[in-house]
């Protein structure tokens, strides 16, 4: 019986595995030393939650799923119905081929072509690769049609630094601003995290706090990456890195999700915000044969 996410690759090095699948291109499991870095899914289940996924051609969600661009109104499938947003893009539930594989890296790839409420054709690659300082994701996205498109990026892992719940997880994310968002997950305005709750640039348990938030303003190093770190009360845990291409983190206790409900963390790479297709802050437009790439990844720490 065939896999629900289709096809397993595998791919090692030394003490880190990692299975991305063929449905969604998405990352099901990242092992280091023994310790499963992501909260993931079995190869008999379908993705549960957005765990793992590639969020293209927007992140998040656009709100009544309708959106203008190049002169047209473009009306998008409510796959939220309940909230009636459009979420997370539209190659989550496609088939993506193995371009190139090596031991420790595969290139996954797909054609995305025109459709109802996204009329516009993009080649797309992701490359998982290993190495000594973790795993590295690369998303390159092509303009393969003949007018400009909208387009906007992300990831959905889940990950959990070794205790049973994030509450007794240290978390450090260098952000100074977090957008406010209605009931039905769109933002509607910003603020600093100063004096808030959502104020972890100095590392603190989560304890008891619900997250469902994106965040921006982001610190970087010398090197243009921002980094954040979840440990377990021994200091043992690993970080997620974003380049200077994703400018919003989404963070998701997974408080109303059964499957979820704080056993582990989403911290989500965006290169644009939650409705951005709509109001189209920080959307990319790409230009015919135009290409964009993005590069996010997770570092294990200590043992």
């Amino acid at each position: 019986m065939n896999a629900p996410s289709g096809e397993q690759i595998e791919i090692a090095l030394g003490e880190q595995q990692a299975v991305i699948v063929e449905v969604g291109a998405a990352i099901r499991s990242y092992v280091a030393a023994g310790h499963d870095l992501l909260d993931g899914f079995g190869a008999e289940e379908m993705s549960t939650s957005g765990r793992g996924q590639v969020l293209i051609p927007w992140p998040n969600r656009v709100e009544q799923g309708s959106y203008a661009f190049g002169g047209a109104r473009h009306q998008l499938a409510l796959n939220e119905p309940e909230r009636r947003n459009a979420i997370h893009g539209l190659v989550r539930w496609v088939s993506w081929t193995v371009a190139e594989r090596e031991p420790h890296r595969v290139v996954m790839e797909h054609q995305l072509r025109p459709q109802p409420g996204y009329p516009f054709a993009l080649a797309l690659a992701v490359e998982y690769a290993l190495s000594d300082e973790g795993l590295r994701v690369r998303t390159t996205a092509t303009n393969a049609g003949p007018e400009p498109c909208p387009f906007g990026s992300g990831a959905h892992p889940y990950l959990r630094a070794g205790p049973p719940t994030v509450n007794e997880v240290v978390l450090h994310l260098p952000a100074s601003t977090v957008l406010r968002a209605n009931e039905n997950g769109i933002p509607v305005g910003s603020g600093s995290v100063d004096g808030t709750i959502h104020d972890f640039r100095e590392p603190r348990a989560i304890g008891d706090t619900v997250l469902d938030h994106a965040f921006t303003d982001l610190e970087r190093g010398d090197d243009g990456i921002a980094r954040v770190r979840l440990l377990d009360p021994a200091g043992d845990g690993l970080e997620l890195w974003v380049d200077e291409s994703y400018p919003y983190l989404m963070v998701f206790t997974g408080d109303p999700l059964p499957d979820v409900n704080r056993r582990s963390l989403a911290v989500e790479p965006m290169t644009c915000p939650p409705n951005a297709l709509r109001t189209g802050e920080a959307l990319v437009t790409l230009e015919p044969g135009q290409s964009v790439s993005g590069t996010w990844g997770i570092t294990p720490l200590g043992a």
